[in-house]
């Protein structure tokens, strides 16, 4: 796969769900990091694949990226504008794809007349939501698996005119 590929959007489904787990795997596990390798093990031990994973999406919209029909990235958009997950392949990582797909979530709360939009963002991810429009509201400190990972809460409100 390359960056110059033909990038298509669509809203996923059920049959992408353990695509969507590598795709996340994959962004976590083997794309530039400020997360120590024991972090990232502790985040994403293996691609998630499982029926609790399978639920979770299920009651969200996701938005797909798709490079010669393969899932290169994906973000979703859950209950009250929470935007749940944000990954992309490292190939594809810092190409303008994390503004595309973010442009179609925001598409989405548009249409759901979403107030705001709010999301749990990673250290990698922090710069992105904020190049949104995103503000922090707090900084965090969550411990998996034996493992303690910065965060930062941030939302964006959304303008209705």
């Amino acid at each position: 796969m390359n960056q110059g590929s033909d990038i298509q959007f669509r809203l996923a489904t059920p049959d992408d769900y353990d695509a969507l787990g590598l795709v996340m795997f994959d962004a976590v596990r083997n794309g530039k990091s400020p997360y120590s390798e024991d972090q990232r093990k502790a985040w994403v031990a293996a691609p998630r694949n499982d029926s609790i994973w399978h639920e979770r999406l299920r009651q969200q919209r996701i938005i797909v990226a798709t490079a010669n029909l393969d899932i290169i990235g994906f973000m979703s958009i859950a209950d009250k504008g929470y935007l749940d997950f944000a990954y992309i392949r490292p190939a594809f990582q810092n190409s303008g794809l994390f503004r595309k797909l973010y442009t179609r979530i925001e598409q989405l709360a548009v249409i759901e007349k979403q107030e705001r939009l709010w999301v749990h963002a990673s250290l990698k991810a922090q710069p992105a939501f904020l190049a949104m429009g995103f503000q922090i509201t707090k900084t965090e400190c969550v411990e998996l698996n034996g493992q303690i990972l910065e965060r930062f809460e941030m939302e964006k409100l959304l303008n209705f005119l």
